[in-house]
């Protein structure tokens, strides 16, 4: 009998501590959700960069806060004499934290003077204006020359460009 006892209290146990373990896991639920977003950020007046999403999920109440656009971005950048960048990928997440940005799945970034780079996965420092990847990218300007290979670095403006290993071919020079 009291085998029966100590044995029935065990299990009843077992199924608390489950419940305890379920009520102490935390969901993870965005705090906020955007349908159709178009934000514009301004700053001294002037409009620095729009950003255009379908979706945008919000979770600034967890430890590390981030944003993610799951159906994808598309942001125009705005330099001081109001030339454009824009910057188009199938899925994005901000970290508020790092301010880093990582743009997944078929990013595109195209200037205003018809450069363009192509590649699967780019991050953006926000702070520091610069672009950085370690997948495979192709590079293309407007005289139809190209640079691609594994792993490449740059500035918004495309004016410092550090690639690891490339080939391609290049049209002319700028003196």
């Amino acid at each position: 009998m009291v085998t029966i006892f100590i044995v029935t209290m065990f299990f009843s146990c077992e199924s608390d501590i489950q419940k305890v373990k379920q009520l102490s896991e935390t969901s993870f639920i965005p705090s906020g959700e955007a349908d159709s977003l178009n934000l514009k950020y301004t700053d001294s007046g002037k409009i620095k960069s729009i950003l255009v999403s379908p979706k945008m999920l919000d979770y600034s109440s967890i430890d590390n806060p981030f944003t993610e656009f799951p159906k994808g971005i598309k942001v125009t950048l705005f330099d001081n004499k109001g030339l454009t960048t824009t910057i188009v990928s199938n899925y994005a997440i901000s970290y508020k934290r790092t301010n880093i940005i990582d743009l997944q799945g078929d990013v595109t970034i195209t200037s205003h003077d018809g450069k363009k780079l192509e590649t699967t996965q780019l991050y953006f420092d926000q702070k520091n204006e610069w672009f950085f990847t370690e997948k495979h990218f192709k590079y293309s300007d407007e005289s139809g020359g190209y640079l691609e290979g594994p792993g490449v670095d740059f500035s918004k403006d495309f004016k410092i460009f550090n690639m690891q290993k490339s080939s391609g071919l290049v049209n002319s020079f700028e003196k």
